[in-house]
């Protein structure tokens, strides 16, 4: 008989068995969709319900409704005639803006202070160690109102404010810094914009002249000098104006510059003060995994101390700075939302104001599990993304 005349054997059916280990997943994954689906069922259909025997209306058509309330704090132009939409707006921005110098500030005193931890000064070693276990090991919550009375209560009033800095005085209506004004001013940002892309660039090609030569380029020296000669020659060749405004003593308040209030000032040294010693931990933690022969091999090279921190240690230390690093920039962002605790307008604060006067209690609610969602996300996308490029790639 020809092989090429025997029929195909067809496999065995697969029957429908509990003794199917495959069978038995996919009926438990049903069953664990059905039950929750159940539970959020109950619970928007109960809400619904209460909801409509209180006669409370349900939507988000308020935000279309004039606010009628003051918010101290306004990087945007706000007046109380203005929507609730756009007060909700001015509380997102205030969250961001001091989430974001946060994490800048507390990411740079961490780090000093985690390198400190270190030192082979011991005096050096012990103040970062005890600064490190003193600030993580007192609540948020305390630092807040302490910095804030300190600002609000210790300090002295307008006509008798510190004067640490020329044009910079401290005094318990907060801290007011000369500013800049004018058309000049959106040229000035562009050319920290350029210098900032140009400094990714010439960091790009420092990198692989120095992986084709092994010759070090002065990479510091021209960040330093792309920022300070790129915003300025660009604001030139613009020739628009531009005027810095100092803040003057008039009356029983300062005019003019630039103010930031007792609650923004105390927010911001809390958060700063209180994640840098975490992030304290994480730099001096990410720097010891690097193996000691890595610094006897670069100390065999020649190269400073610093040179070997900054080239050979840090780089590699990143790798497990990064991770825990993100867990502590959600949680200056998140942090923030104690701000209602000392007046500080953030979104929390802003829409526990409206909530009191429209009785939207769950669109609140959910307008700022969105807001904190949204943000926490974008941080650990970006992130993320920063760690899968400096990860080593294996051959």
């Amino acid at each position: 008989m020809n092989h090429k005349d025997t029929p195909p054997v067809q496999p065995p059916r697969r029957r429908l068995s509990w003794n199917d280990p495959g069978v038995r997943s996919v009926i438990y994954q049903i069953l664990a969709v059905g039950i929750v689906g159940g539970v959020v069922w109950y619970l928007v259909h109960n809400t619904m319900h209460n909801l409509s025997v209180r006669n409370i209306t349900t939507g988000f058509g308020f935000l279309s409704r004039e606010a009628g309330f003051a918010i101290g704090e306004t990087p945007i132009s706000y007046t109380p005639a203005d929507t609730y939409a756009r007060a909700i707006s001015v509380g997102l921005l205030n969250t961001l803006r001091v989430a974001l110098i946060g994490i800048i500030l507390a990411t740079l005193l961490g780090t000093v202070i985690g390198i400190a931890r270190l030192s082979k000064n011991w005096l050096i070693r012990k103040i970062s160690s005890v600064y490190v276990e003193v600030m993580r090991n007192i609540p948020l919550l305390l630092q807040l109102f302490f910095w804030y009375a300190i600002i609000s209560e210790m300090m002295p009033g307008p006509r008798k404010a510190h004067h640490p800095l020329p044009g910079v005085f401290v005094s318990n209506r907060g801290i007011q810094m000369p500013t800049l004004n004018g058309d000049g001013l959106t040229w000035l940002l562009a050319g920290v914009l350029l210098a900032i892309a140009a400094i990714f660039g010439l960091s790009r090609w420092a990198r692989q002249r120095q992986a084709r030569t092994g010759q070090i380029f002065p990479m510091l020296r021209w960040v330093i000098g792309l920022l300070v000669v790129c915003p300025p020659a660009l604001w030139w060749f613009s020739g628009t104006t531009l005027s810095l405004e100092v803040p003057e003593l008039k009356g029983f308040n300062f005019v003019g510059g630039m103010t930031l209030t007792p609650e923004f000032a105390a927010l911001l040294f809390g958060l700063v003060i209180y994640t840098s010693g975490f992030i304290a931990e994480v730099v001096r933690s990410g720097i010891q995994s690097v193996g000691r022969g890595q610094w006897e091999a670069a100390g065999a090279l020649g190269l400073k101390s610093t040179l070997v921190l900054r080239l050979v240690v840090l780089p590699q230390a990143l790798r497990v700075i990064i991770p825990p690093m993100t867990s502590q920039y959600l949680n200056i962002t998140k942090n923030s939302s104690l701000a209602v605790a000392i007046g500080y307008p953030d979104i929390v604060s802003i829409i526990n104001t409206t909530l009191n006067q429209t009785g939207q209690a769950i669109e609140g609610i959910l307008m700022i599990m969105a807001a904190y969602l949204t943000v926490s996300l974008s941080i650990s996308v970006f992130m993320n993304w920063y760690n899968k490029r400096i990860a080593l790639v294996e051959r």
